[in-house]
């Protein structure tokens, strides 16, 4: 199905434009970790490395999967069923003294979503992801950086939360960080904790802890992704300015391309289970949670002190 996926909605141009898109935002990620302030040296230089080591997979797999030998019929749902678990089962078996499998996927090309494997050191973004209102090769690129960049940012940043920062570049699960180092992201992790925990829905209170690891990539994606669009509007606008499209700057196209993504309807009995489950904040708290931590949001929408989503300077948090 993913092969017939790809084949019918995935534009290869569209691959070739993500990938300049992915340039972008690991270069300014580089950058943001030469720059950070409360990293010492030596780990600073490990999380560089990292970085440089990541494997970027857009699309779809290089290999596919040799599904010859399943033969399913039409009109035997149970005996499909069989068919498929014996094949799911050799082909388990076959793994028994073979390489690791880097060509594959733990995603379809079918499903909209992307993901961080800390073992391989890798993100991946399957076909399904890149497309409206995640990306799109015909609009204004403030829209596709606030967006998808800011999901390729979220990945990245994956690899530097909580639970990815116990992996080094090559994968193993090793602690490169100095103590120093730790007692600092702990002590910013705990100030975002603290800020998630104050959100509520429906009388049901976020789970400051249990979403940290994508509060960490959202924050750190949408700030690198942001970077990434201003490096993006430095080489190709007079002055580094975008044009106002429809009225809006573009940093007010970039911020409003972030909250698109997370709309959704949902009843509240889904809301009530995802708030106690789900590693990942209400999808309100996604798009507005981040923005408050952010200068330039400030300064896109002339946000004040009497607005419901200011935070003041020394309560923002900004961790990559």
């Amino acid at each position: 199905m993913g092969q017939l996926y790809v084949a019918t909605y995935f534009d290869p141009e569209a691959k070739n434009k993500i990938q300049n898109l992915v340039s972008y935002v690991k270069g300014t990620f580089k950058t943001r970790l030469q720059n950070n302030d409360w990293m010492d040296k030596q780990t600073r230089q490990e999380a560089l490395n990292k970085l440089n080591q990541f494997t970027v997979k857009i699309g779809y797999p290089e290999k596919w999967h040799d599904f010859s030998t399943l033969h399913l019929q039409p009109d035997t749902l149970f005996d499909n069923y069989l068919q498929v678990q014996n094949w799911l089962y050799q082909d388990n078996m076959s793994r028994i003294g073979e390489k690791v499998r880097k060509w594959e996927w733990g995603m379809t090309p079918q499903t909209i979503n992307a993901y961080y494997n800390p073992v391989q050191n890798e993100i991946v973004f399957p076909a399904a992801i890149l497309q409206a209102p995640f990306f799109d090769q015909n609009v204004d690129p403030a829209y596709n950086y606030g967006a998808i960049g800011a999901v390729i940012g979220h990945e990245m940043g994956h690899g530097f939360d909580d639970q990815g920062r116990l992996y080094d570049g090559t994968g193993q699960l090793r602690n490169w960080w100095s103590a120093a180092s730790q007692r600092h992201f702990k002590e910013k992790t705990a100030k975002l904790i603290k800020q998630y925990n104050g959100f509520k829905i429906d009388g049901l209170t976020v789970n400051g802890k249990l979403t940290l690891g994508e509060n960490i990539g959202d924050l750190g994606g949408l700030n690198i992704a942001l970077n990434a669009y201003k490096q993006f509007s430095k080489e190709h606008y007079p002055n580094g300015e975008p044009p106002i499209i429809d009225g809006m700057t573009g940093l007010q196209r970039f911020f409003i391309a972030w909250a698109r993504t997370w709309r959704e309807l949902a009843n509240k009995e889904s809301e009530r289970n995802k708030i106690m489950t789900d590693p990942h904040s209400p999808n309100p708290y996604r798009a507005n949670g981040v923005v408050r931590n952010m200068d330039d949001w400030y300064a896109a929408f002339k946000v004040e002190k009497e607005h419901k989503l200011y935070l003041a300077p020394k309560e923002r948090i900004r961790i990559w």
